[in-house]
């Protein structure tokens, strides 16, 4: 069976270069030169995705359509609640229902990362992931920065809307009965939950088929199973007409489904007895459809924004105190190829050198740089010595005993210094691009590092021990700790998967060893009980590897969380089998090394930019383990 992808990009023709969108200054070139890489980077997370789950194609379809219903394409419907507005997400017609939110997170995540910055708005990710036909599909809207609920309520047509009512609907948003028609015809692909055609199935048996209603009801009961799924045609991840077909043998599964075919050959009959026998005419009118839909009041020009986060408006939180908001301040990739042009490479062939000596130091580095930036921001403040005036953070509970890789910070920096004849690169940019350095050095992709940061002049030891995630987290403990960095859902899977390299003392897996047997591979808990006592005190300090790989960065940490094999309960709760956001990623980057790859490089640069010092702020240590003197 052909992709989704492959089908769909089959089914839309090529239209003339001249077709014009009803509204705006929308152009299918749109990004040629300001990111070539930009359309092929969606495709390709939008058809490795589709292969691992084929009901996201439906789902990625759907949230355009939902989007465009509300205020115009303008990626309104991914923006999360703040206290400042409700947003569309908890609406009805997208409650427990719309998905897919994840996925955009990380084609976001891609297309920065090609784009080399934030170019490609949040609503033309939309418009792209749902068509992925870049020849037609017209781009250049910008992202609303505000959403609402009961626009999202009163917009959105409702399965239980009846002919009259749908026409009325679309005709509202400059669409027509043909436009009605063939954009139903997108129920070609996905399912629909029981709470949504359980009236139809009970109670409308005028229109419906005996033998479908019978079926139906075993997987949707009268109460009970709001969330069973039952398929919108009789091939919910293939592009067709069977759809169609399914209206005419009254078996459309929603009761605006069958309202488009009532047997009369009034209203919408004629259409859908044509799209049924005629799948080139519907491929030709879907497209067309689909960019009048696509085309819907967007925002244009210097109306709205283009969101760094999908999730989250930009233009809002610059109304609130930085405190709020990690800053992205002035970073850049080349801050010091004017003022020190060997800084980095001094910095990696001191990096290289010490994993040469010592495998394991490639997965310090990397963790100091993470236990950093989750502290008050990557400012370097980790590296600081106690002072009778203050207590740093090398003796949080997180890094008591833990943390290391102090040494080879310091011969960096003094590298550095006699490299560039004094005193320039700051200390919490050595741990960023320290922590690159042993990703390559041990097998990963490269990624530019954002530098320019400043250090910090002082340590907090209670918040080492309140920002840092602890091993024992459960996922809406981590995913409630990323989020208030200002990271998402796929930054806290691809960061994880920095597991791939180093260990981890008995005294951070004891309990889930020893405790967690059903979530945990019985011969992995054996061998490690061979390792690890049960008695606290007792071999707190033996080690054990994150994946069977601990000195390569490859993908095995993500295939232990598949046979149950993650060491830390916090591991493993990133896959607990249950078909979540979180199980699909880790599947995905189980399978797709090379996205893992990209994606991570993504991830640790937005790690990487949380609440840097710069300007004035702060200063450049001489010596990282102290502040300056006056």
């Amino acid at each position: 069976m052909a992709s989704v992808l492959s089908l769909l990009s089959c089914v839309v023709l090529v239209l003339a270069a001249s077709f014009n969108p009803t509204r705006g200054q929308l152009d299918p070139s749109f990004y040629d030169k300001l990111c070539p890489h930009a359309l092929p980077a969606i495709k390709a997370v939008i058809e490795e995705t589709i292969a691992v789950e084929p009901r996201m194609g439906a789902s990625l379809l759907r949230l355009h359509f939902h989007d465009c219903f509300v205020n115009g394409c303008d990626g309104s419907n991914l923006l999360d609640d703040t206290p400042w507005f409700t947003g569309e997400k908890n609406a009805a017609p997208n409650k427990n229902s719309a998905r897919g939110f994840e996925v955009v997170d990380r084609i976001k995540d891609a297309v920065n990362y090609a784009c080399g910055g934030n170019v490609v708005s949040c609503a033309d990710i939309l418009a792209v992931a749902a068509r992925d036909s870049v020849a037609v599909v017209q781009l250049g809207r910008r992202d609303s920065t505000t959403a609402s609920a009961a626009a999202a309520n009163s917009s959105i047509p409702a399965p239980t809307f009846d002919f009259d009512r749908l026409l009325a609907n679309f005709n509202s948003h400059g669409l027509s009965l043909v436009d009605l028609v063939a954009l139903a015809g997108g129920h070609t692909l996905g399912f629909a939950r029981c709470t949504n055609f359980r009236d139809r199935l009970y109670n409308e048996t005028a229109t419906l088929d005996s033998g479908l209603a019978s079926y139906l009801k075993s997987q949707c009961p009268l109460s009970g199973g709001d969330d069973n799924l039952a398929p919108l045609d009789d091939t919910p991840v293939r592009f067709d007409t069977s759809y169609f077909d399914r209206l005419l043998r009254r078996k459309g599964l929603l009761h605006s489904d069958q309202q488009l075919f009532k047997g009369d050959w009034g209203g919408a009959d004629g259409l859908v007895s044509f799209y049924s026998s005629n799948p080139e005419a519907f491929a030709k009118d879907f497209g067309e459809s689909m960019i009048r839909m696509g085309a819907l009041s967007p925002l244009t020009g210097s109306a709205g924004e283009i969101r760094l986060n999908c999730r989250r408006s930009f233009t809002l939180f610059a109304l609130i105190p930085a405190i709020f908001f990690p800053a992205f301040a002035q970073l850049t990739s080349d801050f010091y190829d004017s003022i020190c042009p060997q800084a980095l490479s001094t910095i990696q062939a001191t990096v290289e050198a010490a994993i040469i000596q010592e495998p394991r130091m490639g997965a310090s580095l990397v963790r100091l740089h993470f236990h950093d930036c989750f502290v008050n921001g990557c400012d370097g403040s980790i590296l600081l010595d106690d002072t009778p005036a203050m207590t740093g953070e090398k003796t949080a509970k997180p890094n008591k005993n833990s943390a290391r890789g102090f040494d080879v910070v310091d011969q960096i920096k003094s590298a550095v210094n006699d490299a560039c004849l004094g005193n320039v690169v700051s200390c919490a940019d050595i741990l960023a691009v320290a922590a690159r350095d042993s990703i390559v050095a041990l097998g990963g992709a490269s990624y530019d590092v954002l530098l320019g940061r400043r250090d910090a002049t002082d340590a907090s030891l209670a918040a080492a021990n309140a920002n840092i995630p602890a091993p024992t987290l459960d996922l809406a403990g981590l995913v409630s700790n990323f989020q208030s960095q200002g990271l998402s859902l796929s930054d806290l899977v691809v960061l994880s998967g920095a597991h791939t390299l180093g260990f981890a003392r008995c005294v951070s897996f004891r309990n889930r060893i020893y405790n967690e047997t059903a979530d945990i591979n019985s011969d992995f808990a054996a061998s490690l009980q061979a390792q690890c006592p049960p008695d606290a005190g007792d071999g707190d300090d033996v080690l054990a590897s994150l994946d069977d790989t601990p000195f390569v960065v490859d993908t095995d940490y993500y295939q232990g969380l598949l046979q149950n094999q993650g060491l830390l309960h916090s591991d493993q709760q990133l896959f607990q089998g249950n078909g979540s956001d979180s199980d699909n990623l880790v599947q995905f980057y189980s399978q797709s090394p090379t996205d893992f790859w990209s994606d991570f490089g993504t991830a640790m640069i937005n790690m990487g930019n949380l609440s840097p010092l710069t300007g004035d702020d702060g200063e450049i240590r001489e010596n990282c383990r102290v502040v300056n003197q006056d």
